[in-house]
């Protein structure tokens, strides 16, 4: 049983602490015992426990458990990637967000990350031409986590949303990889046109709470925008804009902002 377990570490060392963690907290909280061994302990992969971690919080009255489990799990079986992505996210999260001090929490309890999850089986489906299903998915994580993001939308790997009450991310957006973003933050349109009309994020931006970037416009790699900024115009890469509207207010201050996670505004740079 040793070498077996040994064997299945290697493979797989972040479900391997995942599950060693969970053991943990059911020792420190039996109270949480039923919850965690449903979530975590009762299922033989990371995939298994997101699909009924989704599922649980997706399910419905017109929409049971059974069923949108099975749509994850088929969704998982059919494109690995999403499994890939599901993994970054956790780490970013773990690495960036300092109330997280285990890699089991955004799983059980942080609705950014599983609002993202959600979404990815729902631009999925979107690309599968299972447009209503993906609306429904839609549907459910902003009305279970206050988060609403367009299946069409694309969004990379390694993304971080600390809190994540009320983003909105719409239909023809693109966010890059390791990117991190705070509540309230809204990549949206500047009018009705049925056209590209949403941000373009780069690699590695840093989004500060309750910023809105409206318009199809790009957004530099490694740029940071201020809490409270109304982007309305093209950002360089590697600058920091704040202000209604915004502007460059200097650079980005470090080489990745998105995961130094660092919000504040030099001596030299002005709100």
């Amino acid at each position: 049983m040793a070498e077996l377990r040994t064997n299945v570490s290697a493979m797989d060392p972040v479900w391997d602490q995942i599950m060693d963690e969970a053991r943990t907290a059911v020792l420190d909280e039996p109270l949480v015992g039923g919850f965690v061994h449903a979530c975590i302990l009762h299922h033989k992969s990371i995939d298994k426990a997101l699909s009924y971690r989704i599922a649980a919080k997706l399910a419905s009255n017109e929409m049971s458990m059974v069923v949108v489990r099975e749509i994850v799990d088929e969704a998982y079986a059919a494109e690995p990637d999403l499994i890939e992505a599901a993994r970054a996210d956790l780490v970013a999260v773990y690495e960036r967000d300092p109330a997280c001090h285990r890699l089991l929490q955004p799983i059980l309890y942080f609705k950014g990350y599983q609002a993202v999850q959600a979404y990815r089986v729902g631009h999925f489906l979107w690309q599968q031409g299972h447009r209503d299903l993906a609306y429904f998915f839609q549907m459910r994580v902003s009305e279970i986590f206050g988060v609403d993001i367009h299946p069409a939308a694309r969004i990379g790997k390694g993304i971080m949303i600390d809190h994540a009450h009320s983003i909105v991310i719409g239909e023809t957006a693109v966010v890059g990889d390791n990117v991190s973003m705070l509540h309230s933050v809204t990549l949206g349109g500047t009018g009705k046109e049925e056209q590209d009309r949403h941000p373009k994020i780069g690699d590695g931006v840093l989004i500060g709470a309750g910023a809105k970037v409206l318009g199809n416009i790009k957004i530099g790699h490694c740029s940071r925008i201020a809490a409270g900024s109304v982007v309305l115009e093209e950002v360089p890469p590697c600058k920091t804009v704040a202000g209604i509207p915004a502007r460059i207010v200097g650079e980005a201050g470090c080489d990745q902002p998105a995961i130094s996670m660092n919000h504040m505004l030099g001596k030299n740079e002005e709100g």
